[in-house]
């Protein structure tokens, strides 16, 4: 299954894409939320619902304002090192606040006393089942609703130089979490999956999941020892290297575009506003 959401902020309806075809689910349930995704997502006949008409309709992210956004750092061995620091021998994890969360297609805003905002392309995971201490990483992916596109914007300087010990403070900032445009069901996808990203056009990102230091499974598995992971959660899972933080490239300034793409999940374009 593929599910979006369109709609102008805080009233988005939920879309589902099936045989080619975009339909409203909005007689089926009010939102793609944790409860719509607790309860295993649509499971009726696509048939039986009305078509959607997306023209002139804005691209929401594709699950409501998640609970939480739990996100895991340097988890791409490449890109640990072009952060100066070897791979980490378990997840370093972090919150991001999930008001960060906006559409694929809405503009990132750079905040106020920033000169260091920086983008990273990475593959969200949204839980569908509770997962509480589960007994090994077999068990995690049957507690995942589908996958997503993710930016993880980042502060660099409110992440390191005044981050009091901490990395959210350069995480959560208005607009830093562009999602989408689709969920998609884990049957749809094959792994590995590729991730890229560019900046006006030009390549910043290009990686492979297969890269990952730990893998999806083991992510969480690992997050449930320590949290209760529950449905409608989003885990982003680290991002390749090709950040500004490696020194290579410029950081963000309004009027950059920001795009990235991941393999089954679709394509975004963000325009940054100052």
């Amino acid at each position: 299954m593929r599910y979006l959401r369109a709609g102008a902020p805080g009233a988005e309806r939920p879309i589902l894409y099936a045989d080619g075809v975009l339909r409203d689910l909005s007689e089926v349930t009010p939102d793609i939320d944790a409860a719509f995704l607790a309860g295993g997502g649509y499971t009726g006949d696509p048939d039986e619902l009305p078509p959607a008409d997306l023209d002139h309709h804005r691209i929401g992210p594709p699950i409501a304002r998640p609970g939480v956004v739990l996100c895991i750092g340097q988890n791409y061995a490449a890109h640990a090192a072009e952060s100066g620091n070897r791979p980490p021998a378990e997840p370093i994890v972090f919150y991001k606040a999930p008001n960060t969360v906006v559409g694929p297609e809405d503009d990132i805003l750079i905040p106020p006393g920033s000169r260091r905002t920086d983008w990273e392309v990475e593959l969200g995971v949204v839980i569908g089942r509770t997962a509480r201490y589960l007994s090994g990483p077999e068990e995690a992916l049957g507690h995942v609703a589908g996958y997503v596109l993710s930016n993880d914007v980042s502060e660099r300087d409110f992440q390191f130089d005044r981050s009091g010990g901490q990395w959210s403070k350069g995480k959560s900032c208005e607009t830093f979490n562009p999602l989408g445009p689709w969920l998609v069901s884990p049957d749809e996808l094959t792994f590995p999956l590729r991730l890229r990203s560019w900046v006006n056009g030009e390549p910043r990102q290009d990686s492979s999941t297969a890269d990952m230091i730990f893998d999806v499974a083991f992510l969480i598995w690992h997050l449930s020892q320590f949290t209760v992971l529950e449905p409608g959660d989003l885990i982003s899972t680290g991002t390749p290297e090709g950040v500004a933080l490696s020194g290579r490239f410029p950081y963000l300034s309004a009027g950059d575009v920001v795009e990235m793409e991941i393999d089954g999940l679709g394509r975004q374009r963000n325009v940054v506003k100052g």
